[in-house]
């Protein structure tokens, strides 16, 4: 499953009528309703602010989904909203469409489109984030061979650097795709020409830019 780490507004226009598009992380039930209650307060002008949003599963139950026409036709709104979050397998995400209407009355199939557009213009302009099954791995190596080590992780932008300690050598937490960590290890260890110390920590799930 997929997410972002930061808000993003989606904009578009279909026969006078605006449509805005905010899309924002959110961690729980909680917190998606308190961002749909902010957007309305801040778009108190308009006249629908449809929602919809993707916790993730939690210990205790699944996935949850949520999803309001706001006074819309029922089903032309909320639930095509959520089918576009659903589609591009995000989660632990809100969106609200704010619709200030034009004059023009759109029909069913138009608001339909016209709110999923919306909400595809914010995910489009969103940073995702994907999360990753990753192996949590200690390089390392004398201070010789530092610029080799940040030259490898200039070359393999899927590796994530997570800490450098510099101490009597200099110790670098590195997570590598799981499926990808023995290859790099292993050409960490030719560059280095065997002095670098590998040490395995485990396995983390990670989000990592898409």
């Amino acid at each position: 499953m997929r997410t972002i780490n930061e808000e993003s507004v989606g904009k578009i226009e279909v026969k006078k009528s605006r449509f805005i598009a905010t899309l924002r992380p959110v961690e729980s039930k909680e917190e998606a309703e308190a961002f749909v209650a902010e957007m309305k307060k801040q778009y108190w002008d308009a006249r629908h602010n449809c929602s919809a949003y993707v916790l993730p599963a939690t210990k205790e139950s699944g996935i949850y989904v949520h999803s309001s026409d706001d006074g819309e036709p029922s089903g032309t709104a909320g639930k095509p909203m959520l089918t576009v979050l659903q589609g591009n397998d995000l989660e632990g995400v809100a969106v609200v469409v704010t619709r200030y209407f034009g004059g023009v009355l759109l029909g069913t199939g138009g608001l339909v489109r016209s709110y999923q557009d919306a909400v595809s213009e914010a995910v489009k302009n969103a940073k995702l984030l994907e999360r990753s099954p990753m192996t949590e791995t200690e390089v390392t190596v004398d201070y010789s061979l530092v610029g080799r080590i940040q030259n490898f992780l200039s070359a393999h932008a899927d590796v994530v650097q997570k800490d450098a300690v510099y101490e009597a050598s200099v110790r670098f937490v590195l997570l590598f795709p799981q499926e990808e960590a023995e290859a790099l290890c292993s050409e960490i260890v030719s560059l280095t020409d065997g002095k670098a110390v590998l040490t395995e920590k485990g396995q983390r799930v990670e989000l990592v830019p898409v």
